[in-house]
């Protein structure tokens, strides 16, 4: 197997915070590698130091056959970057956004152009392309900025989290948007908060935190590893919640979580749920809603890390971010 990303043992220090402590990743060529942790975890300083934007204290990383910290040139001509916020400059419409990164990256003014004017159709700017980007909606600033980073035809894209802040139409075009990449031979390594976005685009997915990869594996496997399946159970009234509480913990033999009045429970047996309807019904609790499903990307989450990926901010603001 071909990999478009190597890196092992990545440490990277600010002052007295370990941002990353040993990140190993391999990312195949032609696919989308999901990077998941809390807020802190390293997810977008090991972005950085792959980008070649941030040097790692002890470690080695490739990106496309070159090496980030000897080759950080060549590796630039090779990958685009997309982050957490629109880049583009408000004041230009479109079309001069993506025809000044041409004529930055040494494209003659006629190529750039043509650049310029696919990249819009391939995103559905056209109509849009002569307006300055400050009055773009957005979904629409958010494709254009991907487009910018396009511009160099990269082979490696690295996206830090960038549907943050988008309703769920402009986040499902920019899916597609990356699917289509993909299936062009582009790799890309996405970091998100969103794990229904993960769920959908990456084949594989490590999950970090306090700067070190904790698991790794496509989504199915990720969820397999926290027990299987999850039971479900929302009562009518919810002042019977501690009861609820009560008999799918000692079914199940662990710790309910409680959500919006529904409680939830990793379980391993599929004889659990009889077990929880015979004993709520002798203790007299009638239930709304009863549902025995396989484990989701969020309970994996809270079960390698701790917590749910809700309480991850819109924005990274732990001293791995802002110490760069």
């Amino acid at each position: 197997m071909e990999y478009a990303i190597r890196a092992e043992g990545l440490v990277r220090r600010f002052g007295s915070t370990t941002a990353l402590a040993g990140v190993d990743l391999l990312v195949p060529t032609g696919t989308v590698f999901g990077l998941l942790g809390p807020n802190g975890a390293g997810k977008t300083t090991s972005v950085r130091v792959l980008a070649t934007l941030l040097e790692a204290d002890e470690g080695h990383a490739t990106v496309a056959g070159f090496d980030v910290r000897r080759d950080a040139h060549r590796v630039r001509g090779l990958i685009g970057l997309t982050g957490q916020y629109a880049s583009v400059d408000e004041t230009l419409t479109g079309s001069e956004n993506l025809l000044l990164i041409g004529r930055l990256l040494g494209m003659g003014r006629a190529q750039a152009r043509d650049r310029a004017r696919q990249l819009l159709a391939d995103f559905h700017l056209t109509d849009a392309a002569g307006r300055a980007a400050k009055t773009y909606s957005g979904g629409m600033r958010r494709r254009l900025d991907l487009a910018a980073s396009l511009v160099g035809r990269p082979q490696v894209l690295f996206l830090d989290e960038p549907t943050t802040g988008l309703d769920p139409r402009s986040r499902n075009e920019l899916w597609d948007i990356v699917r289509s990449l993909v299936a062009d031979g582009v790799t890309v390594l996405l970091t998100t908060q969103y794990l229904e976005e993960a769920d959908q685009l990456a084949g594989e997915i490590a999950v970090v935190d306090h700067g070190r990869v904790i698991a790794q594996g496509t989504p199915e496997e990720l969820k397999a590893k926290t027990g299987g399946q999850s039971l479900s159970v929302r009562p009518v009234d919810p002042a019977d919640l501690p009861t609820v509480v009560a008999v799918a913990g000692a079914a199940a033999g662990s710790v309910p979580d409680v959500t919006q009045q529904t409680v939830r429970v990793p379980v391993n047996d599929p004889g659990v749920l009889a077990t929880v309807v015979r004993r709520l019904d002798e203790a007299g609790v009638a239930v709304a809603e009863l549902s025995l499903r396989g484990s989701s990307l969020d309970e994996v989450f809270l079960s390698l890390t701790g917590q749910r990926a809700e309480q991850d901010t819109l924005s990274d603001t732990a001293p791995e971010e802002t110490a760069a």
